[in-house]
């Protein structure tokens, strides 16, 4: 069995001899004049049935290649047209026979055309005798000759982190993948539909940031050489950027980009990710939960066809009455830990009780209540909403004008995560100050992932924002739907070098 290297120096050879021959290996023009998909779709009118026989040009990949004496069959791809699951839209077979193109032309495309390699076909249009449409091929151009090998097409690449790496060929050949990319442009081009038709006006923030706010998260640390400073990466949709802009008299706006988390991963989390965030002003969290519900309702059905789901364990149906689950409820039903009596000792010894193990470092109350509540939520179907979350974890929600201990926060939950994040904005300038003190006092303590204080914000906020509703959700529930690994659903994942 010749080693990948061996096969590789075998094309260079016969790259060499296309050379010689005065051919060009990678040349800029082809002469296609249809796309396989129009081909299949024409057949009858370019096959001759209608207007007679004329010769097409087809171009694309050699995906398979099988002699027969003096004729070659080729499947020829050229990816056209979008991936429709159980039809391969942009293959057709093509057939080289001697007695058509000459003994040395065929001798010469046996000896230096590969599968892999991209060419150029011209011929006629015909159906073989078991139906298969078919281009009987009278001349033939490379386009781009292939030095390394396809994976073998049956089983292609078992290792997952070399699907992974090798991310091109994996798609390639299977059909899954391509079929996820699809639906993956349809889920953000969906939510984008939905939020324009609804009056919401898109717009871009910066992605650099002298300060690295609108979440709770670690961020990437970059710097500026133009400026000499430091700047952190994005931690959120431009939170704090969109809410200047209902300072500045916007009613609704919302972002659709990627942002940036240096932090851990796992299954539903990723240090580079895709995140929407809308913000409506003149709206608090009840109008919020309502315009979500109808927007996931949406994608779901436009994305997928359907309003149910096989997720994890849990059979979800986003078309039934969506839950409302309390926050401190929910805990104590499942820990057994009353949050607003127990100390911070009580608390770690619940977690060290349940086996929930959690990073130390500047551990608070704030840590301790949310790790308590992310093993609460896996047990929680959904879909709905978690409510009456503790003001001290949403330094950017308005408090409960009712029970002020509380946030106006709503998280949408779906099979045992959180989907989706919204507020009842906080737009009292001086409350706002005092809870970026409080962030700072925790940050200061070890806590990196507390909120930095913007004083920024804060003047841009004393200025007068009106009552808002903001939202966010992460590809994360793409992924969700889709029942696989966040990672496995980016196009291209991060990976470490070899």
């Amino acid at each position: 069995m010749p080693t990948i290297e061996e096969l590789r120096q075998t094309r260079i050879e016969k790259l060499k001899k296309l050379e010689a021959a005065g051919l060009l290996a990678y040349p800029t023009e082809t002469k296609r004049t249809h796309k396989i998909t129009d081909v299949l779709q024409n057949f009858r009118k370019l096959s001759g049935k209608i207007l007679g026989k004329k010769e097409i040009v087809i171009a694309g990949r050699i995906m398979a290649q099988r002699g027969h004496g003096g004729a070659t069959f080729l499947d020829i791809n050229d990816g056209s047209g979008l991936y429709t699951p159980g039809v391969d839209r942009g293959k057709i077979q093509a057939i080289i026979k001697q007695d058509k193109i000459g003994e040395n032309g065929y001798k010469f495309f046996m000896d230096v055309f590969d599968i892999g390699d991209f060419v150029e076909l011209k011929g006629t249009l015909f159906t073989t005798q078991r139906g298969e449409k078919t281009l009987e091929v009278s001349d033939y151009k490379m386009l781009s000759k292939a030095l390394l090998p396809l994976p073998e097409k049956w089983h292609g690449i078992q290792d997952v982190e070399e699907k992974l790496r090798k991310r091109y060929l994996d798609i390639l050949f299977n059909p899954e993948v391509k079929d996820m990319i699809q639906k993956r442009s349809v889920f953000w081009a969906s939510m984008r539909e939905f939020l324009i038709e609804k009056g919401f006006l898109e717009v871009e923030t910066p992605v650099l940031e002298t300060t690295a706010g609108g979440a709770d998260a670690r961020p990437f640390i970059t710097h500026h050489n133009a400026l000499d400073m430091d700047v952190y990466l994005r931690i959120s949709m431009g939170e704090l950027w969109q809410k200047k802009l209902m300072v500045a008299g916007f009613e609704k706006t919302f972002e659709i980009g990627r942002q940036f988390r240096n932090e851990g991963m796992d299954q539903e989390h990723l240090q580079d990710y895709t995140q929407m965030e809308f913000y409506w002003a003149y709206a608090d969290a009840e109008k919020g939960m309502e315009l979500v519900e109808e927007m996931y309702k949406y994608i779901a059905k436009k994305t997928f066809g359907t309003l149910k789901f096989k997720v994890k364990e849990f059979e979800i149906d986003l078309g039934k009455k969506w839950e409302k689950y309390d926050y401190k409820t929910e805990i104590a039903k499942h820990t057994g830990v009353n949050i607003e009596e127990a100390s911070l000792p009580e608390m770690e010894k619940a977690l060290q009780k349940l086996k929930i193990e959690y990073d130390k470092k500047g551990f608070n109350r704030v840590r301790a209540m949310d790790t308590l509540w992310k093993y609460c939520r896996k047990k929680i179907a959904g879909p709905g909403f978690l409510l009456h979350q503790p003001i001290e974890l949403d330094p950017l929600a308005k408090k409960d004008e009712k029970n002020p201990k509380y946030s106006q926060r709503f998280q949408t939950i779906i099979a045992g995560s959180e989907n989706g994040k919204g507020y009842s904005e906080l737009n009292d300038p001086i409350d706002q100050a005092e809870r970026f003190a409080e962030q700072q006092k925790l940050r200061d303590k070890g806590d990196e992932e507390a909120q930095m204080y913007d004083k920024d914000f804060v003047e841009a906020m004393e200025h007068g924002m009106p009552p808002t509703c903001g939202f966010g959700v992460s590809e994360r529930l793409f992924a969700f739907l889709m029942d696989k690994p966040l990672r496995d659903c980016q196009i291209f994942p991060l990976m470490k070098p070899k």
